[in-house]
């Protein structure tokens, strides 16, 4: 009773949708008719360009994506983990690009990177920093085409996808980080080690863990992107920048050959299959008894320490033979942050070292500042200009004065977007929103709390059926959903989304709350069994109550995610009335036409709901964990 409706949600949404996208990628359709092709979708893709190019680009979008992520998202947590005040605020802060839904990064950035109306280039150029990047042959030509210009576009949606990643890597390494036992470096201290033997020696083997599954991780997430590429650059210029799931879409939605789209998804499955394999074992580790060892039975201790190495030198060779011409560019903008970071950090401890302690802290706390004020604007730069450009007249957009400062200000953005069907995609988006969370947050408590505590038959397959659907990308499901929306005629319907957003937050809504049921004593549930509850009583009287903590991070994180959500609305939604505002906002711009300065409001105010939600969630957040002791 209790897993039940995850049961088959689950089932009738993920699983099954599989397995039927199986089906469907060896049938071909002529005309009207669908007949059995065989291996002939796979076999055609042999010899298919574009899928080839869509490979490639997904691998190496994700590789040098992961690289500059891992590296800045490093430097960030380093540079916070030794912060003793403000902390909290500085974190708050830097998590802010990836809170804010896709949709607005894409729109923000592709307007910073405008050769006519962004201000990317207006600043290099008075700074003359573009001129130089011309020089040395970082950029073909200057001014710069960022998102034209086939050798600069895939560039710059790395960057963006960096921008949007680094607050992930950093909170999760910052976490890891704080969990290192102090103690270590303080004997490593006494003994004379250096800040770099102690980095090399405890903080990188400590991080080990946390590493591996924040890159795996973020490395599903990002070879599987559409929304960001998409509303970017389309794929373009020409197919520069297609993932292969752009290519899938294609091939599904665009020519109505599903079989053939199913076949480019699936084809990539076994890369995803192994991804997830090592990460589903990395984040059980810790639950099963024996699981410490997982894996490592097979490998020696010099084989296990070799590993990384390996997979990373192949990385790298791919990519010089993938991407030859961007290779060399992410080397030298990688080694020159990295060598700056090293030489302030060695400067900063050498004099710290040398000096008194009030010199000391002055010397440490200038050297965090303008690291942090470098950090910061990098995170803030593209807030700040979406916010001033919701404020500026189309005539002060179009005429390019005071870039930095609305003159005057100016509320016509917003009353312009309100004249159309802005508020109706609000209130769709809101209706869509609440419903599946609603859905997400009922069953994940009911299957969470069975799982936690409950012994049956198949709760181990379960558990692990859970988390790998939670790691599922949406591009294997969105070609088999679309088929069963259009088969139950609710294509064009928003009760497609309701029903398909559970696909990615139930999962995760149902991990997250099986390991909280389980830190709460069973103690007080035993008394009122004891006392003639019934287990669902106890469920709703006792553990619910002091779950709230738990409830309130699962509603959180949901509803952000689908309030956020692009690619199943794209696919299955066509109506103006009925679409939510990330598609809405895509659908603002006709062709060479965008309105820059009605896409900065509309961006403003999809931010706002989100960052409010983050902001009040995390305090209600800490208030709930801290009050909820069980007294005796």
């Amino acid at each position: 009773m209790f897993i039940g409706p995850t049961l088959v949600l689950v089932a009738g949404l993920i699983l099954v949708p599989i397995v039927s996208s199986i089906f469907t990628s060896v049938t071909e359709r002529h005309g009207a008719e669908t007949v059995f092709a065989g291996l002939d979708n796979y076999t055609a893709l042999v010899d298919d360009a574009l899928f080839h190019k869509g490979v490639l680009n997904s691998f190496v979008f994700t590789a040098y994506a992961e690289i500059f992520k891992v590296t800045f998202g490093l430097i960030a947590a380093l540079m916070l983990h030794h912060m003793r005040r403000g902390r909290a605020i500085v974190a708050g802060v830097i998590l802010l690009p990836w809170v804010i839904p896709t949709v607005v990064t894409a729109f923000t950035w592709r307007s910073l990177l405008d050769p006519i109306f962004g201000s990317v280039n207006v600043l290099l150029t008075e700074s003359g920093i573009g001129p130089g990047l011309a020089a040395i042959g970082l950029v073909d030509k200057w001014p710069a085409e960022w998102l034209s210009d086939p050798a600069l576009a895939m560039p710059a949606v790395i960057l963006v996808n960096v921008w949007k990643g680094i607050p992930f890597f950093t909170v999760t390494f910052l976490a890891g980080l704080k969990a290192i036992d102090s103690n270590l470096h303080e004997a490593a201290m006494m003994d004379g080690a250096s800040p770099w033997q102690r980095f090399v020696h405890i903080t990188l083997p400590g991080l080990r863990p946390v590493m591996i599954v924040t890159v795996l991780l973020s490395s599903i997430w990002t070879f599987n992107n559409f929304d960001l590429i998409w509303l970017m650059t389309q794929g373009g210029p020409g197919d520069a920048t297609a993932p292969y799931v752009m290519v899938a879409y294609s091939k599904a939605i665009q020519q109505l050959q599903l079989g053939a789209g199913a076949a480019v998804t699936l084809v990539m499955l076994p890369i995803i299959a192994i991804l997830v394999v090592i990460l589903v074992r990395m984040m059980r580790r810790s639950d099963l008894p024996g699981a410490a060892d997982l894996g490592h039975r097979r490998l020696t201790p010099v084989q296990r320490k070799a590993l990384p190495w390996v997979i990373v030198a192949a990385s790298v060779l791919v990519l010089v033979w993938a991407s030859p011409h961007i290779v060399w560019k992410a080397a030298l903008v990688l080694g020159v942050f990295v060598v700056l970071a090293a030489a302030v950090g060695r400067v900063v401890s050498a004099l710290a070292a040398r000096s008194k302690r009030l010199a000391a802290r002055l010397v440490a706390g200038t050297g965090s500042g303008v690291a942090l004020v470098g950090l910061l604007g990098f995170v803030l730069a593209p807030l700040y200009w979406m916010t001033i450009t919701a404020f500026k007249s189309d005539d002060q957009i179009v005429a390019r004065t005071d870039d930095l400062w609305p003159t005057p200000w100016t509320t016509e953005q917003f009353t312009n977007l309100f004249t159309g069907t802005f508020g109706t995609w609000y209130v769709n988006t809101i209706l869509v929103s609440v419903a599946s969370t609603v859905i997400a947050l009922v069953c994940a408590a009911l299957a969470g709390y069975a799982l936690a505590r409950l012994k049956f038959r198949g709760s181990e397959s379960f558990t692990v059926t859970i988390l790998l659907t939670y790691v599922m990308p949406g591009a294997l499901l969105f070609i088999p959903l679309y088929q069963l929306m259009s088969g139950i005629g609710l294509n064009d319907s928003l009760w497609s989304l309701v029903l398909a957003y559970p696909t990615f937050t139930l999962p995760f809504a149902t991990w997250l709350l099986v390991g909280y049921f389980k830190s709460i004593p069973a103690d007080l549930e035993e008394a009122a069994l004891v006392d003639g509850c019934t287990r669902f009583g106890a469920f709703i009287r006792i553990v619910l109550p002091l779950a709230k903590p738990g409830l309130l991070a699962v509603a959180l994180f949901t509803l952000t995610n689908a309030w956020n959500e692009f690619l199943f609305a794209f696919v299955f939604i066509t109506k103006d009335d009925n679409k939510t505002l990330p598609l809405g906002m895509q659908s603002m711009i006709f062709g060479d036409v965008v309105p820059q300065g009605q896409l900065a409001a509309a961006s403003l105010l999809v931010s706002i709901p989100v960052v409010l939600m983050y902001g009040f969630g995390q305090r209600f957040l800490t208030e709930g964990l801290t009050a909820g002791a069980v007294k005796g």
